[in-house]
């Protein structure tokens, strides 16, 4: 008699733009398996909402939709503190393997890309050295930023065709990285190959929706007390908190620079283009199975996606392989 073999469920990443609805997709699809028996939970890959505290300007899931499905990474750090996507990897990878233990499918969900694609692709973060850093820093003084990247062309030519030789700080990175690992910094860039079986689901919109969408996320943070989050937070956010998008606005309307509905104009702007340029970076990941997050079928295609990924119907190693399963999958769900 022929031993079954068991297939563990698929990690289903949910990724797109602010404003595009990932939240919840998420929970919908963690209720729909739950329907079906299946239990699942939700790890959050957005690069902010780990931050307690830091609910309004981050657009944190409220306590009712984290209530109706349990959710993971989600205020794990105080805002002194520093996150890395080194150190995110690790926890997600943790949280991941925990879940999958227990029997439960994670999907994570977030559009901070490089977060999520540190969870489950094959990207490496090697260390730095201060000493080492400081001896290209100052021979790009010295000697000239194009005199660094010759360097980088003659020891990595992988690595300097993708990069900007008028960029120093990118290409000191890479000798750094040569010269501590002895490899390649070829080596370590992220390369579209799953080291944890998933299957990743993105979600459109116009761009007029989306435009729509976050001017009207703006207004709401503004009534719900946004200003009043930034005050209370200011004197405990870290040089990596308060990078989020919209809080060094309110510090500015907070010291008097601007007003506001200046502020909150330039929070709508910038978060505009913060859409712009996830839109680009998730395009660029062949392996996403672009769904219309206004479809009134949307919970039934994405799960019709992530039906077919668990019976195997494309190999999640060859990103050219699922390019092509990503429009044959999408002709399945949309009929």
């Amino acid at each position: 008699m022929q031993e079954e073999t068991h297939i563990t469920p698929r990690v289903v990443s949910i990724v797109g733009p602010t404003a595009s609805g990932k939240t919840g997709l998420g929970i919908a699809i963690a209720q729909r398996l739950a329907a079906q028996g299946e239990r699942a939970e939700i790890v959050n890959a957005d690069a902010y909402q780990m931050y307690r505290g830091m609910d309004i300007g981050t657009a944190k899931p409220t306590a009712e939709e984290q209530a109706a499905v349990p959710h993971h990474l989600i205020d794990i750090i105080d805002p002194e503190e520093s996150m890395s996507v080194a150190r995110f990897q690790q926890l997600a990878r943790e949280a991941i393997a925990d879940l999958q233990s227990r029997g439960v499918r994670p999907i994570l969900v977030g559009g901070s890309g490089l977060y999520a694609r540190a969870a489950i692709d094959d990207i490496t973060f090697p260390g730095t050295d201060p000493d080492v850093r400081r001896k290209y820093e100052e021979r790009e003084k010295t000697e000239g930023s194009g005199a660094l990247f010759d360097e980088l062309k003659a020891k990595d030519p992988e690595a300097a065709a993708l990069m900007d030789p008028h960029n120093p700080r990118r290409t000191i990175r890479a000798l750094e990285v040569i010269e501590l690992t002895g490899q390649p910094y070829s080596a370590s860039l992220p390369r579209y190959r799953y080291v944890i079986p998933s299957v990743q689901i993105g979600l459109d919109l116009s761009r007029e929706e989306l435009d729509r969408r976050i001017d009207l996320r703006t207004k709401q943070m503004m009534t719900n007390g946004f200003v009043e989050e930034v005050w209370r937070l200011r004197p405990h956010l870290g040089a990596t908190a308060v990078r989020a998008l919209g809080y060094q606005q309110i510090i500015d309307l907070l010291d008097g620079i601007w007003d506001e509905y200046d502020a909150f104009a330039d929070i709508a702007q910038k978060t505009k283009r913060l859409a712009r340029k996830q839109m680009g970076w998730f395009g660029r990941d062949p392996r996403i199975h672009w769904l219309q997050a206004l479809n009134p079928k949307l919970v039934d295609n994405a799960m019709a996606i992530i039906a077919h990924a668990d019976a195997g119907d494309y190999d999640p190693i060859d990103a050219q392989a699922d390019a092509y399963v990503q429009h044959h999958l999408g002709d399945i769900a949309a009929a």
